[in-house]
């Protein structure tokens, strides 16, 4: 197993941004993607974005697309969210997933390895 330690999250007013970092350990040659996810309380949890680790190339929902960024760096074996223009529904747990099989990254439930998530708080 490789574990995912997130980092980042925090409390910011309606159009400011944050960053999240995903710092994951041990070997990546097996790696197919990483995403990030998220949770609101009473709500499911939710694809946010998405990058396939060999190719860098990404995905996302109509919802953030456009305000939010992923992208990885392969030497420090560490996934990034930038967060721009955020909203109060932006609101959640964030989570960062790992997968070595070759899934649909937009599934939530195609992931096999998650950390721990942070906060993320948008005042209105």
């Amino acid at each position: 197993q490789v574990p995912l330690v997130e980092s980042g999250g925090g409390l910011v007013q309606a159009g400011g941004s944050l960053r999240l970092s995903c710092a994951a350990s041990g070997r990546t040659s097996s790696r197919y993607g990483m995403g990030w996810l998220r949770q609101a309380p009473g709500k499911e949890r939710e694809f946010v974005a998405a990058i396939r680790w060999s190719t860098g190339s990404t995905l996302y929902p109509d919802s953030v697309k456009g305000r939010f960024t992923i992208s990885r760096d392969i030497a420090k074996n560490t996934v990034l969210l930038q967060m721009n223009n955020l909203k109060p529904e932006d609101t959640a747990v964030y989570y960062c997933a790992a997968t070595n099989r070759f899934i649909v990254l937009s599934n939530p439930n195609g992931y096999d390895l998650w950390g721990q998530g942070t906060q993320v708080t948008v005042s209105s």
